[in-house]
């Protein structure tokens, strides 16, 4: 099997367990999902129909782009 870099899929299914009755249900949404070693995107569309997107970063994505904007260590990664 070869190794997967990331998944993606036009379809979400949510499984949630009530707080209160302890039943579990399951919706299936249509929404673009991406996953990656930098974190998980989905994209759909609010009650307007506008396209809306949110992103759970990973902690190697935020390292990342702490080091891009001067947040990172203050030495060089390469030797000298």
């Amino acid at each position: 099997m070869s190794e997967i870099y990331s998944i993606s899929a036009d379809e979400v299914i949510i499984r949630v367990a009530d707080k209160i009755s302890g039943q579990i249900f399951e919706r299936s949404l249509p929404l673009d999902y991406f996953e990656n070693d930098n974190g998980i995107r989905l994209r759909g569309e609010n009650l307007n129909g506008e396209p809306v997107e949110i992103a759970f970063l990973s902690e190697k994505a935020l390292d990342k782009i702490n080091g891009l904007t001067g947040g990172g260590p203050d030495k060089s990664r390469c030797s000298d």
